[in-house]
């Protein structure tokens, strides 16, 4: 190869990633988008307004808590909307499971 056309190569191999990367941002655009109207359907403004206030705190939880909501709402398997009371009530129980009783022993 000559320098013109291995600096072209490099020129394309740049150019293929570029469009890798923007393809792969694209398709987490429309995944995101995806998500939120989902999340239009199945939760009262209310409930939506309480996700995304504890998302400042607590943002995996929500972001695991938004999947799953979604995941049982595409089964079936819960009532839509979800109220904020009822948000209250799930994020009560998942507070409650994730709390441990840790107790030291000393000797």
């Amino acid at each position: 190869m000559s320098i013109d056309e291995e600096e072209l190569e490099k020129i394309r191999m740049k150019k293929m990633m570029e469009l890798q990367q923007k393809a792969a941002e694209e398709e987490r655009r429309r995944k995101e988008q995806e998500k939120i109207s989902a999340l239009r359907i199945i939760l009262t403004p209310e409930a939506r307004q309480r996700l995304a206030n504890l998302r400042l705190v607590k943002p995996e939880l929500v972001e695991q808590l938004e999947d799953q909501l979604i995941r049982l709402a595409q089964a079936g398997k819960i009532n839509i909307p979800i109220t904020d009371e009822v948000l209250k009530e799930i994020l009560s129980r998942l507070d409650a499971g994730r709390r441990r009783e840790i107790r030291i022993m000393r000797k």
